[in-house]
């Protein structure tokens, strides 16, 4: 009987870094349903073999082991690549936008417990779902695509930092980029209707968590074959602080004047 071949692509530094301290309960949890699973270790100059690596294997699936940056180029080199095989998710890193709205487990290898145990069933099984891609340009995005104020944070935050202080480190870094608060000039066409305003971010998303808050629209689904826009007008700092308050809550703004 042939076995069912994985390739787990886990991030070694993401989060707090210590997933891969718990690989061997991961190994012991495909070996006990008699399945494969192959490893690859993501670098940060690039993971271009990561599809002829999966070819060579002969593999029926890749798992992304990391934070949202890691599934992005994971997607990224199946779809560039022509490769037909699933993707599913491991959240182990400091942001887990997508992984944590298909509630797929999180954290350490070591924590993952009873939540890998029915992911690994889940995947023995043969049990996928179809979602939405976006696309700019040639690159895909899986959860979310933004422009304009504090939208490139997530880049600009230091890896020791994050792993030091989790999420914390990303609203730090954002109480930095307020004294450079400034709106920009959006002409938008969709659905054949144009719009023109200005914005301090926009975003298009396909699930309702973005930037680790939840609930951010109450109309996205991640596969009803739409994006969603939401903006942020130009509004007061009252209008602005009361928005961010909410999203931090998991209260959805897309009902708000100022979005």
């Amino acid at each position: 009987m042939k076995r069912k071949r994985i390739l787990l692509a886990y991030n070694p530094v993401s989060g707090s870094a210590m997933f891969k301290s718990g690989l061997d309960g991961i190994v012991e949890a495909f070996q006990r349903r008699g399945m494969m699973v192959f490893f690859y270790r993501t670098k940060r100059d690039g993971n271009g073999d990561l599809p002829d690596i999966a070819r060579d294997l002969g593999v029926e699936g890749i798992i992304s082991a990391g934070g949202d940056g890691t599934l992005h180029e994971v997607v990224n080199l199946v779809m560039k690549s022509g490769l037909s095989v699933p993707v599913g998710i491991i959240g182990s890193g400091t942001s887990n936008d997508f992984a944590t709205y298909l509630g797929c487990p999180g954290g350490s290898a070591s924590r993952l417990g009873e939540d890998m145990e029915a992911y690994v069933d889940c995947i023995e099984s043969g049990r996928t779902r179809r979602v939405d891609l976006g696309r700019v340009g040639n690159e895909y995005f899986v959860n979310v695509a933004s422009a304009g104020m504090m939208t490139d944070i997530a880049h600009k935050v230091d890896a020791r930092l994050k792993n030091a202080l989790g999420k914390m480190a990303y609203y730090i870094r954002g109480i930095g980029e307020l004294p450079r608060f400034r709106a920009i000039p959006v002409r938008l066409e969709a659905d054949g209707v144009r719009h023109e305003f200005e914005a301090f971010l926009f975003v298009v998303i396909n699930s309702a968590v973005a930037g680790s808050m939840r609930n951010v629209s109450t109309a996205a689904r991640i596969d009803d074959g739409r994006l969603d826009f939401l903006a942020v007008r130009r509004c007061s700092p009252a209008q602005l602080v009361k928005l961010t308050a909410d999203l931090i809550a998991g209260r959805p703004v897309d009902g708000e004047d100022a979005v």
